[in-house]
């Protein structure tokens, strides 16, 4: 099925690849608005939709000493000055309806994130904040699950919907990506997309934080849109080893032109049979 055709920040993709791209976690203003410039410039006259992608506050860390973020009131604000400043439409997660209606004033993609995809208020709240919603899959659903999330994001509203997909624990500190999953969801007529770096995490894998596999989050995200996706979403960094979130699966910052570039080589292939 052709999924329906979304818009987000009042504009329609019209078939264009949509890639989600930014830090794990914001930083600082500086660090938000230079990664921003150099993903619009990095992918500058490739045929992508972007949007600039980081969390205000990361809620779901393995330790209690993890860097969270600079907070909700802090991380709009920054996210704002991407808008106007870079010119780029902004994703960023949310953890409760309270923060989903105030995100909602600033932020063109609001995400509601895996562990909580089942929390139907939090579902809800983000539907009728009004905005474009990326519903990310729980690592624990099939992906047929996703159907009921699906619904209760379009009851409350929603008609810019996307599904995410970034993989499935059986446990041992370990994810798989099943590629079925993105034909199986894209039947419920939304997009689809694949969030590579995230699928190659090692949750709790190095005991107090998340471990990752970067190396594979390429050709993950390769074979994710030979299996038909409709986006990629990249959690990028200028030195992900530095990172304070998820430094070993994002990808570094030069990597993410050339794996745009594979992936809408691949789509080319694909449309020409």
């Amino acid at each position: 099925m052709a999924p329906k055709t979304i818009r987000i920040a009042g504009k329609g993709l019209r078939g264009r690849f949509l890639v989600i791209a930014g830090p794990c976690v914001i930083e600082g203003r500086d660090m938000a608005l230079r990664l921003a410039e150099k993903l619009k410039k990095g992918l500058a006259r490739l045929d992508v939709f972007l949007v600039f992608k980081a969390s205000y506050d990361k809620a779901n860390r393995s330790s209690i000493k993890s860097y969270r973020g600079v907070g909700l009131d802090e991380g709009l604000r920054i996210l704002e000055d991407v808008k106007k400043k870079v010119g780029l439409p902004v994703l960023t997660d949310v953890h409760s309806p309270e923060e989903a209606a105030v995100a909602g004033k600033v932020i063109d993609l609001l995400q509601v994130p895996a562990f909580l995809c089942r929390q139907t208020d939090l579902v809800v709240a983000a539907a009728e904040a009004g905005k474009a919603v990326n519903l990310k899959k729980a690592q624990f659903l099939a992906p047929w699950d996703m159907a009921n999330v699906v619904e209760k994001a379009a009851k409350a509203g929603a008609k810019n919907i996307l599904v995410t997909e970034r993989g499935t624990s059986f446990g041992y500190n370990n994810l798989v990506s099943d590629m079925r999953s993105i034909p199986i969801m894209r039947r419920f007529g939304y997009p689809v997309i694949y969030d590579a770096t995230h699928s190659v995490q090692l949750p709790g894998g190095l005991g107090s934080a998340s471990g990752g596999q970067r190396e594979m989050a390429v050709p993950l995200a390769r074979a994710a849109v030979a299996a038909g996706c409709d986006g990629l979403f990249l959690e990028t960094h200028e030195r992900p080893e530095k990172a304070l979130s998820d430094a070993a699966s994002m990808l570094p910052l030069r990597a993410v032109r050339e794996l745009v570039q594979d992936a809408l080589s691949i789509r080319r292939a694909l449309r020409k049979r």
